[in-house]
């Protein structure tokens, strides 16, 4: 077994500190206000790490992040609720400039909770 000198530690913990922050500050609520907003949407990606929708927002663009396939399908949404062109109501995180992290939305009058602890 080898023995890391000092240094060595010290550059490991760096490498791992460096490279688990972006993903912690990514995937982490960062406590941002609660908002509401609704639109159409125009560009859906949905997958791991979590899904993404942009949003037409009275003329202005906003990413949507939605949750993971299990979250989405545990939310009761099925293949084709989150497609380009459905209007959709969505309230959740303001996490930066026109980011929304959805917590729970609405297509017509079905609602979806995706966060059920967050709201």
């Amino acid at each position: 077994m080898s023995r890391l000198s000092g240094v060595g530690w010290g550059t490991l913990l760096c490498a791992l500190l460096l490279f688990a922050s972006p993903a912690q500050a990514h995937h982490g609520w960062i406590g941002g206000e609660t908002i509401e907003l609704s639109g159409t949407i125009t560009w859906v990606r949905l997958g791991n790490p979590h899904g993404e929708l942009t949003l037409d927002v009275d003329g202005e663009e906003w990413t949507v992040e939605v949750g993971q396939p299990w979250r989405n399908e545990r939310a009761g949404l099925e293949e084709g609720d989150l497609a380009e062109g459905v209007v959709l109501r969505v309230s959740g995180e303001h996490a930066d400039e026109r980011v929304l992290k959805a917590e729970q939305l609405w297509i017509g009058e079905e609602h979806y909770v995706l966060y059920p602890g967050r709201i």
